[in-house]
């Protein structure tokens, strides 16, 4: 078994200290790369330099988050430019629309989404995306690009089914994390993961954010961390019928087409 993490954020404090060890347990449970989210200048920067440190083990994106929206200028514009030039930065994004909390108001965050899927045009990129209660927005925004983009995921898919089925309408990815085995939150996804075509599902981690509630006994730090991917992938595999090997190498694919791992 070989996975792919296709968001893990391993430029976050908690992993200055171990990040080697970090990188050693998640080989040890089979995810042999992953792709280090950029979400804000700084974290972008930092995503590439991992990338550069660990080849062939670690990738890149490029983007601002929606949170971080506030902040975005034009240096900030045309450092995403640059960085997306670069052959280890996969994808734009983390970008999209956060109306959950709204640390930047919505129509600045429309403004820095608009600018960023731009840049994936211009560079022929793909899009890794984030959504949280501003569908109808985000979705009118997506169908203005999404036939100039080469492909799209939307990372840590938690929405409802018709969100499901816009997206998949668009021919976009789904990133699925350890959301789906919340009991509290999650239990709609397990539904729904069986409807995502094999070619459209991939999976992550999110680490350090949405540890698994199956997972036992829970660490003590309570981090999550690429190691448990495998324990992710085993729960999308029970609730779609399958296999976890079945759900493991058709996912590995899906990740490897999308961000050209193997190129």
């Amino acid at each position: 078994m070989q996975l792919v993490d296709i968001g893990v954020n391993l430029g976050h404090e908690s992993f200055r200290h171990d990040l080697a060890a970090v990188l050693e347990r998640a080989s040890l449970h089979a995810v042999q790369r992953m792709i280090v989210t950029g979400a804000s200048r700084a974290g972008s920067v930092d995503a590439l330099a991992l990338a550069r440190a660990h080849p062939g083990v670690l990738y890149a994106t490029a983007g601002v988050h929606p949170h971080h929206a506030i902040d975005y200028d034009d240096a900030t514009d045309a450092l995403l430019r640059e960085l997306a030039r670069d052959p280890l930065v996969r994808a734009v994004g983390e970008t999209g629309l956060d109306y959950n909390r709204n640390y930047s108001p919505p129509e600045v965050q429309r403004q820095v989404f608009e600018r960023q899927l731009q840049i994936a045009v211009d560079m022929r990129k793909p899009l890794f995306l984030h959504q949280r209660d501003a569908h109808a927005d985000f979705i009118a925004l997506l169908r203005r690009y999404r036939d100039r983009v080469p492909a799209a995921v939307v990372h840590c898919f938690t929405d409802t089914g018709e969100a499901l089925r816009d997206y998949l309408a668009l021919d976009c990815h789904i990133g699925i994390t350890g959301w789906i085995c919340d009991e509290r939150r999650g239990t709609h996804l397990r539904e729904l993961v069986r409807t995502i075509p094999a070619n459209r599902l991939m999976i992550e981690t999110d680490a350090p954010y949405l540890l698994p509630r199956t997972v036992k006994p829970p660490p003590a730090h309570r981090r999550n961390e690429p190691m448990f991917l495998r324990h992710i992938c085993a729960e999308i595999a029970r609730d779609r019928g399958e296999p976890a090997d079945v759900t493991a190498a058709n996912s590995t694919a899906t990740a490897e087409a999308f961000f050209a791992l193997n190129a």
